[in-house]
């Protein structure tokens, strides 16, 4: 990873930048509390509490950290923008790999696009039929600084059953001559100048994800925010666009706390879902080894009950993303200035 500088802000209001020039830094609370502090948008910013940070860095592709909060643990940022939090994270991919997985009549085959911290791969893994889980990630340091720290995604990448590419997603699907039952989107936000926007386009569902699903295969892919005053940066765009391609689309949505929003997520299929509530509950109790924190039958359809202006906005969105008409996540976290 090359240097970077990280802004935190004292109790007095006052931020003070530090330059990383070692890796392993462990920042020390000063007198007072240190704050880091994110921009979620111009006239809005999220902050919490550091115990200390743990490391940072720059990959070639991204801007990575972990911080230690006193709210939600140990915090895991790309580009200064949080993407999954010790305390809650649970939340985020339970919601993503659990309700297509248990949908599916017998999954064996997962392909995870991104997911390079190893949750998403360690719910898959849960799953007693899954014969192989494929992740792919395009940046290795992000891979292994994760190894390093989230001690509780070890099992996980330890497993036989999970097979690590590191590559772009896009040209990896395009190359495999092999078929999944489940492709799953665990990709960072769609930010202007980042790695991944292109992967929520109309054109690389059409002729790299469907293409590369199984009979009664299933794609899932996180949406962005979803909340009353988010749900029109890129949810309803990734909902509309995922429809002019599948036969059968489902968003949901869930509160993420240490995200300050409601989350949203996207499945999809040519064939039609199974999801009645009891159905769900009795297949978490025979396919799943262990227990799930968050999700059961009840609260997916619930999650799948979009509220009424969230809805109106998805039945009238009329956008269909592309490469020359994105839509974008409010720029880069100020957790980083250049």
């Amino acid at each position: 990873m090359g240097t970077e500088s990280l802004a935190i802000l004292h109790a007095n209001g006052f931020s003070k930048t530090r330059n990383e020039g070692e890796r392993n830094v462990e920042d020390s609370p000063a007198d007072g509390c240190i704050w880091f502090e994110e921009q979620i948008d111009d006239d809005l910013k999220w902050s919490f509490t550091l115990e200390r940070v743990l490391d940072r860095g720059t990959s070639a592709y991204q801007q990575i950290a972990l911080l230690d909060t006193k709210r939600f643990g140990k915090v895991l940022l790309i580009d200064g923008k949080m993407q999954s939090a010790e305390k809650d994270e649970f939340i985020y991919h339970e919601c993503l790999i659990h309700p297509p997985l248990l949908c599916h009549p017998n999954p064996k085959t997962v392909f995870i696009m991104g997911g390079g911290e190893g949750s998403a791969a360690r719910e898959a893994l849960k799953h007693l039929s899954i014969e192989e889980v494929v992740m792919c990630d395009i940046d290795q340091e992000v891979v292994d600084f994760c190894k390093k720290h989230l001690t509780e995604n070890r099992e996980a990448f330890s497993s036989k059953k999970l097979k690590l590419v590191i590559n772009d997603a896009k040209a990896e699907l395009e190359n495999r001559k092999s078929k999944f039952d489940i492709i799953v989107g665990d990709l960072a936000d769609p930010v202007e100048g980042g790695p991944c926007y292109q992967l929520y386009t109309k054109s690389f569902y059409e002729k790299i994800i469907k293409p590369k699903l199984n009979k009664n295969g299933i794609f899932v892919t996180q949406a962005g925010p979803a909340g009353i005053f988010t749900h029109k940066e890129v949810f309803s765009s990734i909902y509309n666009t995922i429809k002019q391609v599948f036969k059968y689309v489902i968003p949901y949505t869930a509160h993420v706390p240490s995200f300050a929003d409601t989350w949203g997520w996207v499945m999809a299929s040519d064939e039609p879902f199974s999801v009645d509530a009891k159905e769900i509950d009795r297949r978490i109790e025979k396919r799943i080894d262990g227990d799930l924190l968050y999700l059961n039958g009840a609260s997916f359809l619930a999650s799948a009950t979009m509220n009424k202006m969230v809805l109106t906005t998805l039945l009238k969105e009329t956008h269909v993303y592309t490469e020359e008409d994105a839509r974008f996540i409010h720029g880069h976290g100020v957790a980083y200035r250049r």
